[in-house]
């Protein structure tokens, strides 16, 4: 064995073995093999450091700049409570919606851009249905990776395929010719978690599931409700004409409305002497059966149609705050009607701890005393603005992005400019790296924000990784290792010939590139399948789906995107992904042994 070989095998051992048990850092791990490959001379200095120019790494922090730009619209906000609407909030049915779309949408564009689409979305969905990320992310970012498998342009390895076989004087496939397998890899892997993800994904241990957030502790504190109610005032109702607070909504039902909406604009908090009209809508907040007493009143018709009042039940959008009275507070000695704080902040009050006394209902008149505590609710930007405001201190701790849905089709057409430009030719480093700078020049975000969202961990992780690939290819290790393990199969059952080249393309597929791992192969398999009797194609074909087969490590684009969301850690990769290789070498093997030969 040549030297070098040996020296780029010791080192990709040493590099798994850290990569596992995480004795330190995986991105140091990463960074300690690129400079071990340079210190022992396999790799000159540009090499080693080609991680850093490399299309992967460049496309990486160009899908993280715009997954940030995409997630400050809330269009992925908006889509996660669309699928919450439609396929309720049982994790099975959310697991296996996702999975769906983002491996479908992973078959026509690169799958660490479906991942990066939906993350935001996944992430919300973990949220409202009160369950950790890690328990979604995993799942859902292996379907991204499978996708890719589901046509012959879905992933780069698939596309050069085509170019290696008609090298070598055979006929290329089709477009979908590999689509019969990536529907039942796909499904293999929903049905995988579906059955299994409680025994091998991180379930409440995990870093993802974050402590109670400060809303969560405001709401447990003082038993409140977060569901938000919605009503039409219908024709001949008896509010019609009458003000807010001469409909009793306070002193009488002991209720607040949280919202009215008008023609053109939703009316936040209304001023107690704004009027009821036909057709109006409000959005009722508080007990239940005094609130269904205030509608049988007043012949209120329930309904789903409150798209005007934008974010009032989103978290990321508006919620309650803890609102102290300081000393030396104008408010003092003053009643929210004297100060109009409806009319002034747009924000509605709903209730008052004064000298350990909880006061709710018709508060209007209460005359504030220092110390006083509110608990108001309303949209961020409005508290925002009482925040800034002498009277108050605001005691609930919030950092809420602010939501700029006035810029979702500037996001939205980044995105899309960014795909089609990958899609017409060019490469992805080049087409995503445009949709982010498209997104800070249309001002989605700012250039500082676009730094702020690149997760330098990750990125280290593949700079480092990457030249490891190299050094496989260049050494001739890999090309070693292919031939030594062919050459003990050679003659043996077809099967076994075919989980031979799916075990081995799994293999190279976790040290090095998709793309170098189908480059080495191929030739080798076809030599293989010619004395072998066997069509080389389907082995070709073969070589290059199980170059997808990437779980068991976070060596993948999207596996290393997706690992700081999920909090995840090496050892969860190892666990479920293992049992993920299992079944894609199960499926993948079976497949082609009955369909391919």
């Amino acid at each position: 064995m040549d030297a070098d070989i040996l020296i780029v095998l010791t080192i990709t051992g040493l590099t798994i073995i850290m990569l596992v048990t995480e004795v330190v850092r995986i991105d140091v791990t990463a960074l300690l093999a690129m400079l071990a490959l340079s210190w022992t001379g396999i790799l000159s200095t540009s090499e080693a450091l080609s991680g850093f120019s490399s299309n992967a790494v460049v496309a990486m922090i160009a899908v993280m700049i715009m997954g940030e730009g995409i997630a400050r619209t809330g269009m992925m906000a908006r889509f996660s409570k669309a699928l919450l609407r439609k396929v309720g909030t049982k994790k099975t049915g959310i697991l296996g919606t996702l999975s769906l779309s983002v491996g479908t949408l992973s078959g026509v564009i690169q799958n660490i851009g479906a991942a990066a689409l939906f993350l935001p979305s996944i992430l919300d969905i973990a949220r409202r249905i009160k369950i950790s990320a890690s328990e979604l992310i995993m799942p859902i970012g292996f379907a991204a990776i499978i996708g890719g498998t589901l046509t012959m342009v879905g992933s780069g390895h698939l596309i050069l395929t085509n170019d290696l076989l008609e090298s070598a004087d055979l006929e290329p496939y089709g477009l979908f010719a590999v689509t019969p397998v990536g529907i039942a890899l796909l499904l293999a892997a929903i049905v995988f978690f579906l059955l299994f993800g409680k025994y091998v994904l991180p379930q409440g241990s995990s870093e993802a599931r974050q402590d109670l957030t400060e809303q969560e502790k405001l709401i447990e504190a003082f038993n409140l409700d977060q569901k938000i109610r919605y009503y039409r005032i219908p024709q001949g109702s008896p509010l019609i004409d009458k003000t807010v607070e001469g409909s009793g909504v306070w002193n009488t039902y002991h209720i607040n409305i949280l919202a009215l909406s008008h023609d053109q604009y939703a009316d936040y908090a209304p001023w107690r002497e704004t009027h009821f009209e036909e057709g109006q809508v409000l959005a009722l907040y508080g007990d239940q059966d005094k609130i269904q007493k205030y509608v049988s009143d007043y012949k209120l018709k329930e309904t789903e149609d409150h798209h005007m009042f934008q974010g009032l039940d989103d978290p990321d959008e508006s919620g309650f705050v803890e609102v102290i009275v300081p000393p030396r507070s104008e408010l003092v000695g003053q009643t929210i009607r004297k100060f109009s704080m409806r009319k002034r902040y747009a924000v509605e009050p709903l209730m008052i701890f004064s000298q350990g006394e909880r006061i709710e209902g018709d508060i209007s008149d209460h005359e504030i005393r220092a110390g006083d505590t509110f608990i108001i609710y309303g949209p961020w930007s409005h508290i925002k603005e009482l925040q800034n405001s002498d009277p108050f201190v605001v005691a609930t701790p919030f950092d809420v992005e602010p939501r700029d849905r006035s810029k979702t089709w500037h996001a939205a057409g980044s995105f899309l400019l960014a795909i089609a430009l990958a899609m017409s030719g060019f490469s992805i480093s080049i087409a995503f790296l445009t949709g982010a700078v498209a997104m800070i020049l249309t001002r989605v975000m700012s250039i500082q924000d676009a730094y702020k969202a690149i997760e330098w961990k990750v990125v280290f992780l593949l700079v480092g990784l990457i030249p490891l690939g190299v050094a496989m290819q260049n050494s001739g290790a890999a090309e070693f290792l292919a031939r030594s393990v062919m050459g003990v199969v050679e003659g043996s059952p077809l099967y076994v010939l075919l989980l031979t080249v799916a075990v081995i393309s799994t293999v190279f597929s976790l040290v090095m590139s998709n793309v170098g791992a189908v480059v080495v192969l191929a030739p080798l398999v076809v030599s293989i399948g010619t004395l072998a009797g066997v069509d080389p194609r389907p082995l070709v074909l073969l070589a290059a789906v199980s170059a997808g087969n990437s779980f068991v490590l976070p060596t993948h684009q999207v596996n290393a995107l997706l690992m700081t969301a999920g909090g995840y850690r090496t050892k969860d990769y190892f666990k479920a992904g293992g049992g993920m290789t299992l079944v894609f070498l199960a499926v993948a093997v079976t497949f082609f042994y009955f369909a391919f030969f």
